[in-house]
């Protein structure tokens, strides 16, 4: 089965061909490697909404873009939770890291499994999800610039929107785990 490769496919391909590069440059010993991970994630972010937006705009959604798009999304965001944690040795970055990683495989696999049985419909994004995602990024942007900018503490907002996104992600999951069982039970 072919599958047509556009542009925003091309987008979401060149956001996982990020990930090494971020990865790379997360290790250089050069003093301006965080700045440079904290704009390659930034691009990797713009990457994912120009995607979907033309997508839309364009009227080039594919079942492969749909695919992919969410795959790189959590590729992205969980390679670059491992090595803030790998770099802080902090529970109190581990604990909110492994929370958002472990709702990530809950849920994908929970839509896998739903759409198994039909009812994929049932677990589709909501916009609680989108504010969980929104704090994750910017935590996650924080985290990686990791020093003060202008006086202001970067790394304390990053921690304290990271545990913002650990408690919506808890409180997305538990919304999709009620509506998947209310499904089954009907």
């Amino acid at each position: 089965m072919a599958f047509k490769l556009t542009i925003p496919t091309y987008l979401t391909l060149l956001r996982i061909a990020l990930i090494p590069l971020l990865v790379v440059v997360f290790y250089l010993p050069w003093q301006y490697a965080n700045t440079a991970c904290t704009g390659i994630f930034i691009l990797a972010g713009i990457t994912d909404w120009l995607d979907g937006y033309l997508a839309r705009k364009m009227q080039l959604e594919t079942a492969f873009g749909a695919f992919l798009d969410p795959v790189a999304d959590k590729l992205m965001v969980a390679i670059v939770l491992v090595l803030l944690v790998e770099s802080a040795h902090s529970l109190y970055l581990t604990i909110p890291a492994a929370i958002i990683i472990g709702r990530e495989i809950t849920i994908a696999s929970l839509r896998e499994w739903m759409a198994e049985i039909g009812q994929s419909a049932t677990v589709k994004v909501s916009s609680l999800g989108k504010w969980k995602t929104t704090a994750q990024m910017l935590a996650i942007t924080l985290l990686l610039y990791g020093e003060d900018f202008i006086g202001l503490p970067i790394v304390t907002g990053g921690y304290w929107l990271l545990y913002i996104a650990a408690i919506l992600t808890l409180w997305s999951m538990v919304q999709y785990l009620a509506v998947a069982l209310a499904t089954l039970k009907n």
